[in-house]
């Protein structure tokens, strides 16, 4: 359970801990801290911003827009001064995911914030969504959560243990306010517009969701949560939404005509304005979804940041849970991977301080290490290309879309040519921790061909920029003549990319030559 009390009862910063969410509507803050096992929320900002008004159909966001969002990360910079960085995550949503100059937003926010931004995946935001619902109110059976967005809507439904099916939809209460209800005008055509259109995009989920069921369906976000007080405010005593108060609502929307003319308690003008598409957006899913009637709950995709922060920092990072998934479901060779994790683990703890790797980067390089042949269940030729298809596309559970690349991008270039032109074009991983990274885990490979233990001598490395030198014992090489070859043929592939691999014993082979 979630607690709350004032920023000024905290006393112990070491403990404090921010979750940032960049919404398509607006971007909010929240500290917490850990007391005795359990997360107590300090302090909350909220900023609309309506990213998602900024991006047009060529999926380009505006000046305009990113003024707005950057402005409000100036805000929250100020706020978060005194929080460790480790202890700070920043993730963003569908309007982020969707632009195409996001780059362009990211390096300017770098410049305000000194904390990275993780953009998400939709189905990652749904999961953090139900998190954070599940850590907020327990319930015992299934439950769906929909949690409506500027710019898209997240479905998840699950249990105690965790979500089961989780699913975002491009629908949004500020595009659709633009498409549907431009200028503020409210009719039952624009409403069955928004409705039909929404209904399409539940059309491919809304088997799945039915055939699993559930007994309780739960309403997240601003929106769900004016569209609760205003049907309080007509009927007092049935606290839930349901599809025939919906219709209700709808219908006075339309006898009103206009969204100025809306003049209800706790509607401010920038609710009034997304009012008419959250009802049309509500009305579809409870139509798509037979659901019988909703409650609201004050926790969404922080609350689920947050809780997730507080399990890494307790040894329980759910993206370590992914890959022991990925091993089972692929049957990967667990031991070849364990040969293969403890070489990177040596090599790793000898060249960190002169790469400036830290302790993330070795995390990239273990989850590597688990699933670079989860492809040799399709084919053993072409398994980098056939393993990093895997990965990229997969469902990956607690991984942000830059880790989910980096990773793919990991395992797809982990033996033969290194084609750098090829790797994606990272903002929270530069290409010259990247290559190390590869350098590491293509090395520790290779040593391993033989997928036998205790065959590997000791290994001592030495890093320098763009070169590492690799000593093996005397006349052990010259045992392993195809482990030799293959060495030389890696030197000749890094030297492509400019990197140096060097090893006395190899130097001396070719000499003798």
């Amino acid at each position: 359970m979630l607690n709350t009390t004032t920023a000024q009862a905290d006393s112990n910063h070491q403990l404090r801990m921010a979750a940032v969410d960049l919404g398509s509507n607006s971007f909010h803050l929240v500290i917490a801290r850990d007391i005795d096992g359990d997360l107590q929320l300090l302090h909350r900002e909220k900023q609309r911003v309506q990213l998602a008004e900024g991006l047009n159909d060529e999926l380009i966001l505006s000046e305009e827009a990113m003024e707005r969002g950057l402005s409000v990360l100036k805000q929250f910079a100020d706020t978060l001064m005194d929080i460790p960085a480790d202890s700070v995550r920043i993730i963003a949503t569908y309007t982020l995911r969707r632009a195409k100059n996001t780059a362009t937003f990211l390096r300017r926010a770098r410049d305000i914030l000194p904390f990275p931004i993780e953009v998400i995946s939709g189905q990652e935001e749904a999961r953090y969504i139900y998190q954070g619902v599940a850590h907020f109110e327990h319930f015992d059976g299934q439950r769906l959560v929909m949690d409506i967005g500027g710019g898209s809507t997240e479905f998840a439904l699950g249990n105690e243990v965790g979500p089961l099916q989780l699913s975002s939809r491009n629908m949004g209460c500020v595009s659709y306010a633009g498409k549907f209800f431009r200028s503020g005008k409210i009719s039952q055509r624009r409403f069955q517009q928004a409705i039909i259109q929404a209904e399409q995009e539940l059309e491919s989920i809304a088997g799945n969701f039915k055939r699993m069921g559930w007994q309780q369906a739960v309403g997240t976000s601003g929106s769900v949560k004016i569209i609760r007080d205003l049907l309080l405010l007509q009927s007092p005593e049935q606290p839930a939404i349901t599809l025939a108060a919906l219709y209700q609502l709808q219908q006075r929307l339309v006898s009103i005509g206009h969204t100025d003319q809306l003049d209800w308690p706790g509607l401010t003008d920038d609710r009034r304005q997304l009012l008419c598409p959250a009802v049309a957006i509500l009305i579809a899913a409870f139509q798509m979804l037979d659901i019988d009637s909703m409650h609201y709950v004050d926790a969404a995709l922080r609350e689920g940041v947050l809780n997730e922060m507080f399990q890494r920092l307790h040894d329980q990072d759910i993206r370590q849970l992914t890959m022991q998934s990925l091993q089972k479901r692929y049957q990967i060779d667990d031991d070849h991977c364990r040969r293969v994790q403890n070489t990177i683990q040596s090599i790793f703890e000898q060249v960190k301080d002169q790469w400036q790797l830290d302790t993330d980067d070795g995390r990239i390089l273990n989850w590597a290490s688990q699933v670079f042949e989860i492809g040799l269940h399709i084919n053993s030729s072409g398994i980098q290309k056939h393993s990093a298809y895997i990965l990229q596309h997969a469902n990956l559970p607690g991984f942000n879309q830059e880790q989910q690349l980096l990773l793919a991008a990991m395992v797809r270039f982990h033996r033969r040519k290194l084609k750098l032109d090829e790797l994606p074009r990272f903002y929270l991983y530069p290409q010259h921790k990247v290559v190390p990274l590869l350098v590491i885990l293509r090395l520790a490979v290779l040593l391993n061909q033989k997928r036998r233990d205790h065959w590997l001598p000791k290994l001592k490395v030495k890093a320098s920029p763009q070169q590492l030198q690799l000593k093996l014992p005397d006349d052990w090489l010259e045992k392993h003549p195809v482990l030799m070859a293959d060495l030389r043929h890696e030197q000749r592939l890094l030297a492509k990319v400019n990197f140096e691999l060097s090893c006395p014993q190899l130097a001396q082979e070719e000499t003798d030559v």
